[in-house]
């Protein structure tokens, strides 16, 4: 069997087992199957970075023909170019730590072989996604990553505010991947295909091509990548459709890890990369996609610095970093953009399950008001949660310094006011992405503990377990960068993506970001140790002044704290209508109108008539007789004048 069929499929075949037969193998049996597999895929999928990456053997393997309907003709096949094979090999690595992970992490559930089932199908779902040859088969992914979000989020159901945040996402999400069908559709008007190679190889011919709508024309290539980008929002959690993410906390921290670092959230940045022969004839919506990206980092940053949850600064770190990802997109720096994908997964997942194991250390508590003093308890854990948060402020030789320098070089390298706006934008986040790494590393080590007696006597270290997976994201964290950087944007690059991804002449930003100016190029380094030295001051030298602050500054706090009132905007200008005018139609819509003078109308109608009828059996036979006789005279009469007419 071919490698890329194993990659693939693997993973399906464990949730089979495991979702099939949990119950006969029991939760050991489930773990060893969907572990197993999920190690083998992942060992396929580095043996085919290394053939198509590093020996030049891109190719695609067609499994069979799905749909051939007159000029719609779909193949299911499995698309191993650069950019899926990077892909690839980011979610199966990943998930095998996840699923590892979780052995130790929901020891004690009693639903253990259902939840490796759902991280398996889920798995198989993103990877059906990023190795997709058409849009059709694309989709089918996408949303199968939304379903499984669905499940794995409300994963614990007994909880209410875990079925609303799963019912969030699911919502959220429908509103993105209506904008992806509408894409998808003006797609096929447009090519006549949904076929990858066809669309790229006859983009260029539809630059000037427009559709009619409404009476008016529009850019064809710019519709269709700004509906596209509509779906990209609400799976990656871009500003305005991002609600659902920090509400994603609610499921167990393994699936926090998995949707966050390398899977779910990262479908819209593959999404756009891989349609960048189309993306770069879209100039307009390319600004656009800049100025959001840039927008949505900020935003998100400035949340992530109020919040107290340890999980929710880090889901809000993830936004903050998908907005750097996607301003690398609009100035057409496509291979920075996945190369930060790729860090990003290491060290995001490494922070994720680290924040799993102090929650599992701490016995469920998940607010670093209740925590303090835990790196004598935890020391493994803390040390890889310091090499997270490097990585993840951008300081350099971790991962992150990397990859996130680089878009914002490649942002200032771009001409354009959109560009230089999502630079400046991005260079603030860097300062408050350090800030709010440390503030939520002193707060949780450092400082007297804040946490019960009790609490503190049982905290205790993870097993190895669920330690080894954070040690193999602590070496992608540290060393993912510097290995790679020469491969993904460096002078290897173009060897080493091929035509995976393409941009045009004039557009190369990543080379152009060789040439800025030095203070330009070291701005992010240095406003992120600043950050790291703010938080320094205020968590661990003048410990009362964040409440002071705070307190000066309510009406803001209040407001970064609320983030931003979006959830009660939403409520009020979407949930609340949506209510009224449901509870409308219900009640008099269907209730008054509709059944009142159908079905319940008539069935009353008839009720209220044989109860009147029913009056006329009174038992006596003068009451029958006179019956009988009125019968007969209207009988008569009815006759009478039925042959005369």
């Amino acid at each position: 069997m071919q490698l890329e069929t194993v990659a693939v499929f693997a993973p399906l075949l464990g949730a089979a087992i495991a979702g099939l037969f949990g119950k006969k193998i029991g939760d050991k049996g489930a773990n060893f199957a969907t572990c197993t597999l999920m190690l083998v895929s992942a060992g396929c999928a580095v043996a085919l970075f290394r053939d198509v990456l590093f020996l030049h053997h891109p190719h695609t393997a067609t499994l069979l023909t799905w749909i051939s309907s007159g000029a719609l003709k779909v193949d299911w096949a499995l698309r191993f170019d650069q950019l899926a094979t990077v892909m690839v090999t980011v979610v199966t690595v990943v998930s095998c730590c996840v699923h590892f992970y979780s052995i130790g992490y929901m020891a004690h559930d009693k639903a253990r072989a259902r939840f490796t089932a759902y991280l398996s199908l889920f798995t198989f779902a993103m990877l059906m996604l990023v190795t997709a040859d058409n849009l059709v088969q694309l989709f089918f992914g996408w949303e199968g990553v939304g379903l499984m979000s669905y499940l794995l989020i409300g994963f614990w159901n007994g909880k209410e505010s875990a079925n609303n945040a799963a019912i969030k996402a699911f919502v959220m999400n429908r509103i993105g991947d209506f904008g992806l069908a509408l894409g998808l559709m003006a797609t096929f008007f447009l090519f006549k295909s949904l076929n990858f190679d066809y669309i790229f190889a006859h983009a260029a011919e539809m630059k000037d091509a427009t559709i009619m709508f409404l009476g008016h024309g529009y850019g064809a290539l710019n519709l269709i990548c700004a509906l596209l980008f509509v779906g990209a929002m609400g799976k990656s959690a871009q500003l305005g459709l991002h609600t659902w993410l920090p509400d994603a906390m609610e499921g167990p921290t393994p699936v926090s890890a998995l949707i966050h670092a390398a899977t779910m959230v990262t479908a819209g940045v593959f999404m756009v990369a891989r349609m960048s022969p189309v993306y770069e004839y879209a100039v307009q919506v390319r600004m656009f996609i800049t100025v959001m990206g840039g927008l949505t980092a900020f935003v998100a940053a400035t949340i992530a610095i109020t919040q107290f949850d340890i999980k929710r600064v880090i889901a809000y770190s993830t936004m903050s970093q998908l907005g750097y990802m996607f301003f690398a997109l609009g100035v057409s720096a496509y291979s920075a953009a996945i190369f930060h994908l790729f860090t990003h997964a290491f060290f995001k997942a490494l922070l994720f399950l680290g924040s799993g194991s102090v929650i599992h250390a701490m016995g469920g508590e998940q607010d670093m008001r209740k925590m303090g003093g835990l790196y004598k308890k935890i020391p493994q854990t803390y040390v890889l949660m310091w090499i997270g948060s490097l990585a993840l402020a951008g300081i350099p030789l971790f991962a992150g310094y990397y990859s996130k320098d680089l878009i914002l070089e490649a942002d200032f390298a771009k001409v354009g006011d959109a560009a230089r706006f999502a630079y400046w934008l991005g260079v603030a986040a860097a300062f408050m992405t350090a800030f709010y790494s440390w503030r939520m590393i002193f707060m949780t080590f450092h400082g007297k503990p804040r946490a019960d007696k009790h609490t503190m006597d049982h905290v205790h270290e993870s097993p190895p377990v669920m330690l080894v997976p954070l040690y193999v994201l602590g070496a992608g964290a540290m060393f993912g960068g510097w290995a790679f950087h020469r491969f993904f944007v460096g002078d290897a690059r173009q060897a080493f993506w091929g035509k995976s991804l393409f941009v045009l002449k004039g557009d190369h930003t990543v080379a152009m970001a060789e040439n800025i100016p030095a203070w330009a190029a070291h701005a992010p380094v240095a406003v992120g140790v600043i950050g790291i030295l703010v938080a320094f001051w205020l968590y661990m030298k003048a410990t009362k002044l964040p409440a002071k602050i705070a307190k000066a500054f309510k009406p803001l706090h209040s407001l970064l704290f609320n983030k931003w009132y979006f959830d009660e905007i939403y409520h009020a200008l979407g949930v609340v209508p949506a209510f009224i005018i449901g509870r409308a139609l219900w009640k008099t819509g269907d209730g008054k109108i509709i059944d009142g003078l159908g079905p319940d109308g008539v069935a009353k109608a008839v009720a209220g008539g044989a109860r009147k009828a029913s009056k006329i059996e009174t038992g006596y036979i003068y009451h029958y007789a006179f019956a009988m006789l009125a019968g007969v005279v209207a009988f008569i009469t009815a006759y009478i004048f039925c042959v005369q007419n």
